[in-house]
């Protein structure tokens, strides 16, 4: 491990996930379950079935990696369904020292006549709050010996949708059948953004962002441009996957179209040769003036280094994943998992490839642990946020003077 950074002291410190899909993110024992509860049909019923065939190591590109999403979203289409697996994902996270989640997904695809959009975001709050509120009355953490838990939701609209994928879009593709197909995804993302900001500010669900999520080339996050202004103008906090598939120019329209106040992944912020606009002239000036405005601006990156490896094939390595350069340039960078269980991974298990394979300092480990806190979308005030990161601080430096004490610890 680098710099003496131990599997042991990543399991301990207090971390965070800021970019944690629910659908992509179940047990699999509880998928299994759920699917037979509901006559939902698998390609297997027994887990090394399911991570033979679905949910594998490595996939052939990004197409491969969505398919099982069409199990789990199946399978989250009842109250019961959503808040349990809500309180598991909380109490899985709990278990490996996370202590602040925000949980995003598409209510759209959950929701039906039967199901309405407030119910599966209020189901899905039970199930976290359950765990929270466990963990928060524990001894430990009454004692201040261990950190409290904190969750937000992140509400997701998406890029593109067709009427397969849930009921809610069927009938939204039915009513407008006579509009450019962009302009139905306009349509329900600003349905989505509205319907959060109310959901937030009348009904006090805990409601922290919006995202915007799904295939980036040729569905420009620009045409959402209503949706993300709705949410800038309530003070709704923002953040939207860009760089992930498309080049800087999509992190661009994401922070001057959508006001993003984080970015999803920006895996492509370096990219100059991706750059596809005619009018920019010079695009290693303007990858490098995009990339200083991320930085400066302290615009959080949520990057998930698996899932990358996963589906980009230009990415092999952990060492080929830019990753390095953003720390070294000193960006805000939070690491994050995107789906436990599509990526078969752990913000421990991503920590520890960060610091076997990108060998940073122990302050920049720090960094990229607090930045998590730091940039999160804290569902409290100002002040709050910051008396909840400094018990993160305190805590992290007791365990690094512990790791620096002990002879495991020693190191650069």
């Amino acid at each position: 491990m680098s710099a003496g950074i131990t599997s042991d002291f990543i399991r301990r410190i207090p971390k965070t996930d800021l970019h944690l899909h629910l659908d992509g993110s179940l047990r699999v024992p509880t998928l299994i379950e759920l699917a037979r509860e509901q006559g939902v049909e698998l390609p297997s019923y027994e887990e090394a079935g399911l991570r033979e065939r679905v949910f594998k190591d490595r996939y052939a590109d990004l197409p491969d990696y969505l398919r099982g999403f069409a199990y789990t979203c199946a399978v989250l289409r009842t109250p019961e369904a959503l808040e349990r697996t809500a309180y598991e994902l909380a109490e899985d996270n709990l278990a490996e020292g996370v202590r602040y989640i925000e949980v995003r997904f598409a209510p759209q695809l959950h929701s039906d006549h039967a199901l309405p959009t407030r119910e599966v975001l209020a189901a899905v709050a039970r199930g976290l709050d359950r765990a929270k509120r466990a963990h928060n009355l524990s001894a430990a953490v009454r004692s201040g010996a261990d950190i409290p838990f904190e969750y937000g939701i992140i509400v997701c609209a998406l890029r593109s949708f067709n009427a397969r994928m849930s009921a809610y879009y069927r009938r939204l593709l039915d009513v407008l059948r006579h509009a450019p197909r962009k302009e139905a995804f306009a349509v329900a993302s600003l349905e989505m953004a509205r319907a959060a900001v109310a959901l937030r500010d009348r009904e006090g669900l805990p409601i922290v962002g919006f995202d915007l999520a799904g295939e980036e080339a040729g569905f420009p996050a620009a045409v959402h441009r209503a949706a993300y202004q709705h949410c800038h103008s309530h003070f709704l906090k923002k953040t939207v996957h860009a760089g992930e598939a498309y080049g800087p120019e999509s992190i661009f329209q994401a922070i001057t179209d959508c006001h993003a106040n984080r970015i999803g992944h920006g895996t492509f912020l370096f990219a100059a040769d991706q750059v596809q606009d005619p009018d920019i002239d010079d695009p290693a000036g303007y990858v490098a003036r995009l990339s200083e405005y991320v930085a400066s601006e302290r615009i959080t990156l949520e990057v998930c280094l698996t899932s990358n490896l996963q589906t980009t094939p230009s990415i092999p390595r952990p060492e080929d994943h830019p990753l390095k350069r953003m720390i070294e340039g000193e960006l805000s960078v939070s690491i994050c998992t995107d789906n436990r269980l599509v990526s078969n991974t752990t913000v421990t298990r991503e920590l520890e490839r960060v610091a076997r394979h990108l060998a940073p300092t122990r302050h920049q480990f720090r960094n990229l642990i607090l930045a998590g806190f730091k940039g999160s979308f804290f569902p409290g005030t100002y002040r709050e946020k910051r008396a909840y990161v400094r018990r993160v601080i305190d805590r992290y430096e007791a365990l690094e003077r512990e790791m620096a004490a002990s002879p495991a610890g020693a190191g650069p």
